[in-house]
Order: structure tokens, then C-alpha cells, then sequence
């Protein structure tokens, strides 16, 4: 199969003033249209075409580190454009989904304040992640564009929501000030979709 870029349900200024309009082009047509294009090369001719990209990405060993990053830059840009919602849409979390959070992390202020240190913490590139794993909520964070359904990696899961912490994302309007864009995240979390993302880990 070949991969495709994924229509966002949003414009690039939709996200504004938390996340820019220029940095949303540029991320979502070079740095996510990169990534997609390299991996439809470099698993052309191969069994891999003809996997999924989890199927691909849960392999124990994927041979290939052209394959490793690019497939993983393609499969967590997928989760973060769509855990995404213009402010003016957002709604606060459920009392369903706040229970669950609750119930793993004692609060949800518990829950946004360990986040966001791990994604703080996170040296350089990579990605920092709310799982479920064995039914329960985790956070973890990966490097680069690894993500918890690779094996191997410490930090195995079903991700629900992912929040990209390399620098592209938000040097142009955040520049060094990483905590201001994790702060500023948490006014654009499209809430129904990671309660669905649960729902849909929970049963598998």
C-alpha cells in the first residue's frame, strides 16, 4: 500500500494563538509530507508495502532505520494532528475520561503537571505520550520519532495522545520556550477524541 498524507479538520491559523499558523503549514507539508514520502520509498518493492503501519512499527526488529523514522514520523503525526481542536471548539474533558485520569494519576492536575515535566525532561527531539498499557493510563517519552507501539523501546503502549516536542513544532513562535508551548497544548486537546482513543485501547 502507499501511504497518504491525512486531511486535517482544521485550518493552520485554526489553532492560533497557541500554535501558529506558519509553523502548522511547515509541519504539516514538509516536516509530515517528508516523512510520508520517504517511507512510501523506502518500503516500495518490499513486504512491508503491504502491512499496515502499526503492522510495520510493532515488528520486533525493524530493520531499517530509514524505515524506523520515517514510519514513525508518519504514524505520530497521524495521532497529534487528530488529539488537536481549535480553541473556539475545545471542550473540557469528560466526566468519564477525568475519572479514568483521576483514578491513574490521583488528579488531573497530577496528571497535566507529570506530563508536561516528562515533556520537559525530554532532551533534544522526540515525543512524550499518554498509554494505556495492561488497561491503565501511563506517560511516557521517546526520541526521535519512536513511539510505544514499537517494541523495545521502554516506553510500550497504546498511545491516546502525543505531544511532539521537537523543535519544529513550535520554535517559531515559542523559540527556546519549550514550556510555553506545553502550556499552551493544553487549550487545544481535542478531549472526545482521546476518550475515543481509550475506549478503542481497552478493547484490544
Amino acid at each position: 500500500m502507499s501511504f497518504k498524507l491525512p486531511k486535517l479538520s482544521y485550518s493552520y491559523k485554526d489553532l492560533e494563538p497557541y500554535i501558529d499558523e506558519k509553523t502548522m503549514e511547515i509541519h504539516y507539508t514538509k516536516h509530515h509530507a517528508g516523512y510520508t514520502n520517504n517511507l512510501n520509498k523506502a518500503i516500495d518493492g518490499t513486504d512491508l508495502a503491504l502491512l499496515s503501519i502499526e503492522e510495520i512499527l510493532r515488528r520486533s526488529n525493524i530493520e531499517k532505520p530509514i524505515v524506523r523514522n520515517n514510519g514513525g514520523g508518519f504514524y505520530n503525526h497521524n495521532l497529534f494532528w487528530e488529539i488537536l481542536i481549535s480553541h473556539l471548539n475545545y471542550t473540557p474533558p469528560s466526566k468519564y475520561i477525568k475519572n479514568i485520569i483521576q483514578k491513574d494519576f490521583k488528579s488531573f492536575d497530577s496528571f497535566k503537571e507529570q506530563f508536561s515535566s516528562t515533556a520537559m525532561n525530554r532532551f533534544g527531539s522526540g515525543w512524550t505520550w499518554l498509554c494505556v498499557k495492561e488497561k491503565k493510563l501511563t506517560i511516557c517519552s521517546t526520541a526521535n520519532q519512536d513511539n510505544p507501539i514499537m517494541l523495545g523501546i521502554g516506553c510500550e503502549g497504546i498511545p491516546i495522545l502525543g505531544l511532539d516536542v521537537w523543535e519544529h513544532a513550535y520554535y517559531l513562535q515559542y523559540q527556546n520556550r519549550r514550556a510555553d508551548y506545553i502550556s499552551s497544548f493544553w487549550n487545544v486537546i481535542n478531549w472526545n477524541k482521546v476518550e475515543k482513543n481509550y475506549k478503542e485501547a481497552i478493547e484490544e
